[in-house]
Order: structure tokens, then C-alpha cells, then sequence
């Protein structure tokens, strides 16, 4: 049990020496990665879309 609460307390000093972003970088950061994510999604769905309809159109 002790090294469970030596854990535990390693575990607070550390998370001490995070640097943590300020709530206007956690913003600008999580619109960053949802609208590279949509992007991204786009892209792909453009490149199926592209490739099942050549596909259909060489096999017919």
C-alpha cells in the first residue's frame, strides 16, 4: 500500500511541473483539430467518392 500512496504523491509532483495551456490556447487548439478533422474527413470522402465511381464506370 505504501508505494501505492508513493505513487500517488511522485504523481502530484509531477503533474506540478506541467506547463498547461490557458483556456484561449485549449480553444484555439480544439477548433484547430475539429476543423482539420473535418477537412481531413472531406478530403477522404471526396477521394471515395472519386475512386467508387471510376470503379463503377471501368467495370461496366
Amino acid at each position: 500500500m505504501s508505494r501505492f500512496i508513493n505513487y500517488l504523491k511522485d504523481t502530484k509532483a509531477e503533474l506540478q511541473h506541467v506547463s498547461w495551456p490557458t483556456q484561449t490556447q485549449a480553444v484555439v487548439y480544439t477548433a484547430l483539430v475539429i476543423i482539420i478533422s473535418i477537412v481531413i474527413a472531406a478530403f477522404l470522402g471526396a477521394l471515395d467518392y472519386v475512386f467508387t465511381t471510376g470503379l463503377d464506370w471501368f467495370l461496366k
